[in-house]
């Protein structure tokens, strides 16, 4: 069997051997280790060490570990119930006021952190039943809940763009500043199609009673002077401290965790216990990034010295396909790998089979980027594997079906696809703020890179022979 057949065989063994339940990270390294030996021989040995050290060295993944930190921590102070609360009053006039400010809270700490799971579950134990008793839809409240919940995979400091940051060579800071934009479109859209289905159709989003929508201005503003305006201020530093070139994403990561000790410390909502859980999730979430990416960098480098990658190239290369036929089917393969397989192992190993393929097209890979995570917002959302379902039907009542949840789902899949096609329409509104920021500046132009340059090429794995 030939090199490249073996690696072809190597990728089609690893989703099959995925779909049956195994460990990622472990599969890619035993995957990587045992297909390298029958092609490389002990050579993959070497291959192993390498590919750790850089895991260890990358500069980058010291963001992970911070960001994640600064968001359980704001998740255990209780900040959210004020959020919510407080935009909750200040939107009660709106149709479906109760869904604008869920969308609008999850957007909003979404910013905080882009732990996926625990937004969908802190706002499914917090708004989703006050929907309910509201006399919205469970199909609508459910939808809501999990597609605000999803956001964080997209507005930064989405991990999602560091991972892929770290797996092209392209600049955070870049990813970051094309996907802002987007992001909060993507969420003014899911409110704009809540005020429109509310309005239409009010029996799915009924307005609140005369009581709690006649709330003194006073109140309403003393309840987002106390809520958002704190959390609004850490977000816009940390943000800001990495737009504007003030500081990398892992100094800005160090900022925003200290700020949300202090903001927990000022909530009074900081004890031992919590700072306790929140550095052992934090631990074990690092953890499993981390071993993900070593698993990652053996597999790719293995599958990619077996010529998989040159398989794959030649094989859409030889297609003829157009820039916009090249992307459609990108982000459809994406799309579909959504259903079976959850995003970090669609953009650790799916994704750099493309990387390579989008200078022969002419594709931005930071614009690419952002249309993968705009697109990873249907792998929630999407059965078999919508985590976001799964995440919100684990709190969710009883009387509440996953059929339902899955249901409500929907329409905000069809939302993610409108906005992908407005992205590709006008791709100015990912590339306007980081050109407009970094390209007039001499030298500015990639604040942070990734030396490793990704999992692009074979040969930046030195072997003994």
């Amino acid at each position: 069997m030939s090199d490249p057949v073996l690696g072809m065989v190597m990728l089609g063994s690893f989703i099959f051997v995925i779909l049956l339940g195994f460990p990622v990270a472990f599969t890619l390294m035993a995957m990587g280790i045992g297909f390298g030996y029958l092609g490389l021989g002990a050579r993959v040995f070497d291959l192993l060490v390498q590919r750790a050290y850089a895991v260890m060295a990358n500069d980058v993944l010291i963001s992970v570990p911070l960001f994640v930190f600064m968001g359980y921590v704001i998740e255990r102070a209780n900040i959210l119930d004020r959020l919510f609360r407080a935009l909750q009053m200040a939107s009660g006039g709106l149709p479906g006021s109760l869904a604008v400010a869920t969308l609008a809270t999850c957007a909003l700490f979404a910013t905080a952190t882009g732990i996926v799971g625990a937004v969908v579950t802190l706002m499914g134990l917090l708004a989703f039943p006050a929907m309910l008793r509201a006399g919205y839809s469970a199909r609508l409240a459910a939808g809501v809940t999990c597609a605000g919940g999803c956001l964080g995979i997209l507005i930064p400091p989405s991990i999602m763009l560091i991972l892929y940051g770290a797996t092209a060579g392209e600049s955070v800071v870049r990813l970051y500043a094309a996907a802002f934009l987007p992001g909060l479109g993507l969420a003014a859209m899911y409110m704009l199609y809540v005020l429109v289905l509310a309005t239409v159709k009010p029996s799915v989003a009924p307005r609140l009673p005369p009581e709690e929508r006649n709330v003194a201005f006073l109140e309403v503003l003393w309840a987002l002077v106390t809520s958002f305006v704190p959390l609004a201020a850490l977000i816009a530093s940390v943000l800001g401290a990495i737009l504007f070139g003030l500081a990398t994403p892992s100094e800005a990561a160090a900022m925003g965790a200290a700020g949300a000790l202090v903001l927990a410390a000022i909530y009074r909502s900081l004890n031992w216990a919590r700072l306790k859980e929140s550095v052992f999730l934090t631990a074990r979430t690092t953890a499993m990034v981390c071993w993900l990416f070593v698993g990652a960098y053996i597999f790719t480098s293995v599958f990619g010295w077996l010529g998989g990658h040159h398989v794959v190239e030649e094989a859409v290369k030889g297609l003829n396909l157009s820039p916009l036929v090249f992307m459609i089917m990108a982000q459809a393969i994406i799309f579909l790998l959504g259903w079976p397989l959850e995003w970090t192992e669609i953009v650790l190993i799916f994704v750099p089979i493309f990387l390579p393929l989008l200078p022969t097209f002419g594709i931005d890979p930071i614009f690419f980027g952002v249309m993968v995570a705009l697109n990873l917002q249907t792998s929630f959302l999407t059965p078999p594997v919508a985590m976001a379902a799964y995440y919100l039907k684990g709190v969710a009542p009883p009387s509440v079906k996953l059929a339902d949840i899955f249901l409500g789902c929907l329409p905000f899949v069809a939302i993610v696809i409108v906005a992908m096609m407005l992205l590709y329409a006008f791709p100015g509104i990912a590339t306007w703020l980081p050109s407009y920021l970094y390209d007039s500046q001499v030298g500015s132009g990639t604040p942070l890179t990734i030396p490793e340059g990704g999992f692009q090429a074979d040969e930046d794995v030195m072997l003994p022979n």
